[in-house]
């Protein structure tokens, strides 16, 4: 009983939060999705504002999970190729800062930024309930995708955007 009590408080603050209207930056409304703040791996805070105007891909990924980590090579290679005109934010859960850190450092996706959301609340707010998953986002800040996507559905995705 305890659980569902929670669980119900937890939804509707989810709710609550995500039919909020965005603030306005720099005379233009950022897009809701956008609308959310984290820290960084190292500690940094983050806006999430920063990423309108372009396409931008949410990877919600885990440090333990080998799925993920057969992807970071093609994140990595996404940003080489078309970090002018895309954003990629790591936004890792489901696990300690340490093995985070450890995974971006193994897997060379330090170009990418990274948010530590090890509390979950960005994961929550998107409503991801397993990693891998991609969030995909057109320069709008509209929701394009909200699933895994394999290697090639990903850069085919990638590839209508930013065309």
């Amino acid at each position: 009983m305890r659980r569902r009590v929670l669980l119900a408080a937890t939804a509707a603050l989810a709710l609550g939060a995500c039919g909020s209207p965005a603030p306005a930056t720099s005379g233009a409304a950022k897009p809701q999705l956008l609308a959310f703040t984290g820290r960084t791996l190292d500690g940094t805070p983050y806006d999430a504002a920063t990423l309108a105007g372009k396409p931008t891909i949410l990877w919600f990924w885990a440090p333990w999970c080998a799925t993920c980590a057969s992807e970071a090579m093609s994140i990595a290679d996404l940003h080489d190729e078309y970090g002018d005109r895309l954003n990629i934010l790591g936004i890792a859960g489901l696990g300690g800062n340490k093995e985070m850190h450890e995974f971006v450092r193994d897997l060379e996706v330090g170009q990418v930024t990274h948010l530590d959301d090890e509390a979950g609340d960005i994961w929550r707010r998107f409503g991801i309930t397993e990693q891998s998953t991609y969030v995909i986002l057109d320069g709008a800040g509209t929701k394009v995708v909200e699933s895994y996507l394999d290697d090639q559905q990903l850069t085919k995705q990638v590839k209508a955007l930013v065309a």
